[in-house]
């Protein structure tokens, strides 16, 4: 089934944020149907830093061709602004597509720019954002990759400036629409009021963030396609990361840490190295033909 028909289906998609084809593994064994490429994760994890624009579009499709190499779940990937003009946004289209993207979500925001959580974002007009919204529609090799557009414009112009972004970017040909950080339940279902049962449409879970938090089933009574989580694995990551430093340092040793973490056994275990030696043998020279 392809993400364009999963989204068709009455029951929302949660997505949760992946950063490298480990995380990305195992949300496919833990069952989830599509995983969602955060930009932000790989700011955190690759750099130790925020995100404010610090990945290339190079970095993000190397991180992508990991994921397709080793999953099989449609990949959500955070284009971000296209990085550059409508020419950026084609190039980057055909590259994320051709490393095995499924769908890429555009913002309008400038460049450098930022997690649509964190204030002093700014944008580029309406106008040029649908101009980009075309050319990824025109650039992309299949009908089947869906293109996004996000609108960042309730912290930078407010909510009737967003909603007016937004009926723009459904015009130019969005095949699922983002309107980020909307700030109260009343914003939420005056999104789903104008736009529900037009296009698809997408939510963002932040933990700690500007929107209510608001769980898969919620989310689909009010009328979302949607949902993705998509820094709360590093979120998690971390929080564990720090305890076990903390164990280590003190105790020199991770045995009393061992019920929270794999054994070498069991990490092998989880990405296939048994199999994948196996395997391998057929290649060997000293096997026989």
């Amino acid at each position: 089934m392809s993400l364009k028909q999963r989204l068709g289906q009455a029951d929302i998609l949660l997505a949760p944020g992946v950063y490298d084809a480990l995380t990305g593994l195992i949300a496919e064994q833990s069952g989830a149907e599509a995983v969602y490429l955060s930009g932000a994760s790989i700011a955190y994890t690759r750099f130790g830093r925020p995100d404010i624009g610090l990945v290339s579009m190079s970095e993000v499709a190397d991180t992508v061709a990991a994921l397709r190499d080793r999953i099989a779940l449609p990949i959500v990937v955070d284009a971000d602004n296209g990085f550059g003009n409508a020419l950026n946004v084609q190039r980057t289209v055909r590259v994320f597509e051709r490393m095995g993207a499924n769908a890429l979500q555009l913002e309008d925001q400038t460049m450098p720019k930022r997690c649509g959580h964190l204030d002093g974002k700014s944008l580029i007009s309406k106008g040029e954002m649908a101009g980009k919204i075309r050319a990824a529609c025109d650039a992309r090799h299949s009908e089947e990759t869906l293109i996004i557009g996000r609108t960042d414009a309730i912290a930078v112009e407010g909510f009737d400036a967003a909603m007016d972004r937004a009926e723009a970017y459904v015009e130019a040909g969005a095949d699922m629409l983002f309107i980020e950080a909307p700030q109260s339940m009343e914003e939420i279902s005056l999104i789903v009021k104008r736009f529900g049962g037009r296009v698809p449409l997408m939510a963002n879970m932040v933990e700690g963030g500007k929107t209510p938090i608001i769980n898969a089933s919620g989310l689909q009574a009010l009328g979302f396609s949607f949902v993705i989580f998509p820094g709360g694995i590093v979120r998690a990551i971390a929080a564990t990361a720090r305890d076990y430093y903390a164990n280590l340092l003190a105790s020199g040793s991770n045995e009393a840490f061992r019920n929270r973490m794999f054994d070498f056994a069991g990490l092998n275990g989880v990405i296939g190295t048994d199999d994948l030696l196996a395997s391998g043998k057929r290649y060997d020279g000293d096997t026989d033909a």
